[in-house]
């Protein structure tokens, strides 16, 4: 969708569309492509002006072929990713000074509302529920919103944070992420959360641990912490946090869609 919208607005700007290169690596048509070889030959034959890469992360050594790219003149490279294989903090490190990055996030409510319309009340109250993924605002169904963000959940975030982190107790950061979700806008920290698994679970989960799967959660854009601000002293107190998901939707797909509590899931999207 990304890609289509800036496409469209080249076009808009003047730009010719045979000065526009478009591949999508993860369409079976482009699987010859996602050669890093055989992608560097392709585009370098081209000779074109605006590169439009998607789903780079399936194309093996991809940050090689960028390099190779960036070499060519009067070629203009835009590349998206969408799972942890693309990770943030990894592209920024290898093209420092000589690239931008622009973080997609999920629609705020004044967009999501732009593109839904009608009553702003019913508006407000689908939001709550299934939050702002584009995605989300396609399906007329509930049945199908509620399928989406579950699958989604299971099968991007928490699937990408286990194999980049080559976890190997998933019950672990399922269960943190439960609690995350049970206790969105609750001050909190690893300790408070590793003397609950304890206490009620009986389950020793170092708050080490748990504050290196939380980080893992923050770089998947998952969720967001929150540190506490002294206003009197002017600095952040590293006490406890309040933790948010970057989508209400997913959050609440997490919990099976119970526990609807409208005023810490305003805070949530207040914050984001």
């Amino acid at each position: 969708m990304l890609f289509v919208l800036f496409k469209k607005y080249l076009s808009e700007s003047g730009i010719d569309n045979d000065h526009i290169i478009e591949i999508a690596l993860d369409g079976i048509e482009n699987e010859e492509l996602r050669d890093p070889k055989k992608c560097y030959q392709y585009i370098k034959d081209g000779q074109k002006y605006y590169l439009l890469l998607d789903e780079v992360q399936f194309m093996p050594r991809f940050k090689e072929v960028l390099n190779s790219l960036l070499r060519i003149s009067n070629i203009d490279i835009y590349v998206t990713g969408s799972n942890s294989k693309f990770l943030s903090s990894d592209i920024v490190t290898e093209f420092r000074g000589r690239g931008d990055e622009i973080r997609i996030y999920p629609l705020s409510f004044a967009e999501f509302y732009a593109a839904f319309g009608g009553d702003y009340d019913d508006a407000w109250e689908e939001y709550l529920i299934y939050g702002g993924l584009p995605q989300v605002v396609q399906f007329s169904m509930e049945r199908q919103k509620a399928e989406y963000l579950k699958n989604i959940f299971t099968n991007v975030y928490i699937k990408d944070v286990v194999e980049r982190n080559k976890l190997r107790n998933v019950d672990e950061i399922d269960t943190l992420v439960d609690i995350l979700a049970s206790s969105i806008g609750a001050p909190t920290n690893p300790t408070k959360i590793s003397n609950t698994y304890k206490s009620e679970r009986g389950i020793n989960y170092s708050n080490k641990t748990i504050s290196n799967h939380i980080d893992y959660l923050v770089e998947a854009f998952f969720i967001s912490k929150a540190d506490r601000y002294d206003i009197k002293g002017r600095k952040y107190v590293g006490a406890n946090l309040k933790y948010y998901f970057t989508d209400v939707g997913l959050r609440n797909a997490r919990l099976n869609f119970r526990q609807q509590e409208p005023t810490h899931i305003m805070e949530n999207i207040v914050y984001n």
